[in-house]
């Protein structure tokens, strides 16, 4: 089941941008079409007033995934480590993440539901891995802990 795909959707309306700003960081980013017509998550993570963070979201209406048990896509990053984060409800304080490793190059890269582990503001809560039953919400984040510039182009997304 494909729950997104670039060229498919060049209006990206829903997808929204959350940076740092909401705690008084610095970063910036930007989520658009690119010149390829893929869609494209970049911009600056700044550390200055304990910033750090720069993340895209993408609300769902609830999906069942009890049939699937994998999340795949299809990026191009730029070297970097980014976040891959799920809620079961888009109302939920926590997310369910996942780190992956960019190469520069187009990669399909596969996550286990069961592998995606529970978070609130960059700690591990103690609560079960994510239950694989429902889905509200996905996303993107880049919090390396370090002043940098990012791109990760996203040409699909979808479930196994």
């Amino acid at each position: 089941m494909v729950l997104f795909h670039s060229q498919n959707n060049s209006n990206l309306s829903q997808w929204q941008v959350l940076n740092d700003v909401v705690m008084g960081g610095r970063s910036q980013a930007n989520f658009g079409v690119n010149n390829q017509g893929f869609a494209e998550f970049s911009g600056h993570v700044s550390l200055e007033n304990n910033g750090g963070f720069s993340s895209v979201k993408y609300p769902l209406s609830p999906i069942d995934i009890t049939n699937f048990n994998k999340l795949v896509i299809k990026i191009k990053g730029d070297n970097k480590r980014y976040q891959l984060r799920l809620k079961t409800n888009k109302l939920d304080a926590h997310s369910y993440i996942t780190y992956f490793e960019t190469s520069g190059l187009w990669q399909e890269l596969e996550f286990l539901f069961a592998d995606f582990y529970p978070t609130y503001r960059g700690r591990r809560l103690e609560l079960p891995n994510f239950p694989g039953e429902q889905m509200e919400e996905l996303g993107f984040m880049i919090a390396n802990k370090k002043a940098q510039d990012f791109k990760l182009e996203i040409a699909q997304i979808r479930l196994l």
